[in-house]
């Protein structure tokens, strides 16, 4: 006699098919690939795509396809069920069943949340008019791209990596572009100042403008966006304005279904949100030890052990990740890790080589137990960022190494004395 199982497996329904919550479902395929039934809700039309990479699509160095991860046809080979451009609008705990825009009705016994974030658009007059766009998808791709064919001035406004990248994909695309910066150096979270000054010296002479320490006050249009105010007063024109001021954790579904939110969704070390043991988040939606991440590197982590959970092969913790930053902001290369503001406590080793268009700084903090690096900028010649950051993350002694560390780790271990 033959006894077959009516036994249904679990459904997991993801809902974000962005970058964080497809590498927990890539994770959980390794790990455990039959043990659910898998469907991923999407807001965007189509599969899930590398967004790091959108800056070179708008340089023109890239094409759309070049940049997808997951086409369609990745999902129907791994047994995924697809509802692309049809984001989730309501969470019923109580059923345990998401909502989505079109009113399709999803069972869940695991939820993962994997909502990312949105961008932040100053709410100044005029910031909904025609031609106002931000940098964070596709469609704002393609409109940049369409506005640079029919458009001739262009304004961005942030001075950060994201702003900084659109203002060179405009650029590229033959536009004149200003960037707007409310502080007084560029990438003031990733660089000191004398770091900020050499890169904006070196874009200046690839064609881009600054406008540093300028607060809008107003855009300026009446069927489209015609030009910029500040708030002393000055004006310039402009046919298009790229908002690139920062993001913002997208944990709004999370909040109306009464999970536990702060700055964004909080989560434990196994990624499971504080409020319902079911649902799971990843990604920039989460707070974890009250940190929020925007990094690859820390969502990956994130990923693989929320993956690990929710496969049952173990409790794996994530215990929160010690970021560095290594950047290519238009070819130029820079690296940035820990605390470089210092203090008190704390001495620089710097060296500069104006001609070839170095700068290294390192932070380091003296104490009775010796000397140790708790920071790092660099320009130009970023090979040894990693050396660094080890360095930091260990903790190490680098007394002996002080008078030749800004050489590099080649240098210290030709001269025997490499930590």
């Amino acid at each position: 006699m033959t006894v077959v199982s009516l036994r249904r497996r679990p459904r997991l329904v993801v809902v974000g098919n962005g970058m964080a919550g497809m590498r927990t479902v890539e994770e959980l395929l390794k790990f455990a690939p039959e043990h659910y039934d898998i469907s991923v809700f999407g807001s965007e039309a189509h599969g899930n795509y590398n967004r790091i990479l959108l800056s070179p699509v708008l340089a023109g160095d890239k094409q759309f396809a070049d940049i997808m991860l997951h086409t369609r046809e990745w999902y129907a080979a791994n047994d995924i069920t697809l509802h692309a451009g049809d984001p989730v609008v309501r969470i019923d705990r109580n059923r345990r069943v998401v909502v989505s825009q079109s009113g399709f009705q999803a069972p869940y016994d695991r939820l993962l949340l994997a909502t990312g974030s949105k961008p932040f658009v100053i709410p100044v007059p005029g910031h909904k008019l025609p031609g106002v766009i931000a940098f964070r998808d596709i469609a704002d791709v393609e409109a940049m791209l369409s506005a640079s064919r029919s458009h001739k001035r262009a304004a961005v406004i942030g001075g950060g990596l994201l702003g900084l990248e659109a203002a060179n994909g405009l650029m590229r695309q033959g536009m004149d572009v200003t960037v707007i910066h409310v502080m007084d150096s560029l990438m003031e979270r990733q660089l000191d100042k004398p770091a900020a000054s050499l890169l904006r010296s070196a874009l200046e002479k690839r064609g881009l403008r600054f406008l540093l320490s300028a607060q809008t006050a107003e855009i300026i249009g009446t069927d489209r966006v015609t030009g910029i105010k500040f708030k002393d007063g000055s004006e310039i024109e402009t046919d298009l304005v790229v908002m690139a001021v920062g993001i913002r954790p997208n944990f709004d579904l999370a909040k109306s279904a009464g999970l536990y939110c702060d700055r964004a969704i909080v989560v434990d070390d196994t990624l499971q949100t504080h409020t319902d043991p079911r649902i799971y988040a990843v990604g920039e939606c989460v707070q974890h030890r009250g940190a929020v991440y925007g990094l690859v590197a820390p969502l990956w982590e994130q990923a693989r052990v929320c993956a690990g959970h929710l496969a049952a092969v173990g409790y794996k913790r994530y215990p929160g990740s010690v970021t560095s930053t290594k950047l290519k902001v238009t070819g130029i290369d820079l690296y940035s890790a820990g605390d470089f503001i210092g203090g008190a406590d704390t001495e620089d080793l710097v060296f500069r080589d104006p001609r070839r268009g170095v700068y290294k700084r390192l932070i380091i903090r003296k104490s009775d137990g010796g000397d140790r690096i708790i920071g790092a900028v660099l320009y130009g010649d970023v090979a040894d960022g990693p050396w660094y950051f080890e360095l930091m993350q260990k903790n190490a002694d680098i007394s002996a190494l002080r008078n030749k560390l800004l050489f590099g780790r080649s240098f210290c271990e030709a001269s025997g004395q490499a930590a």
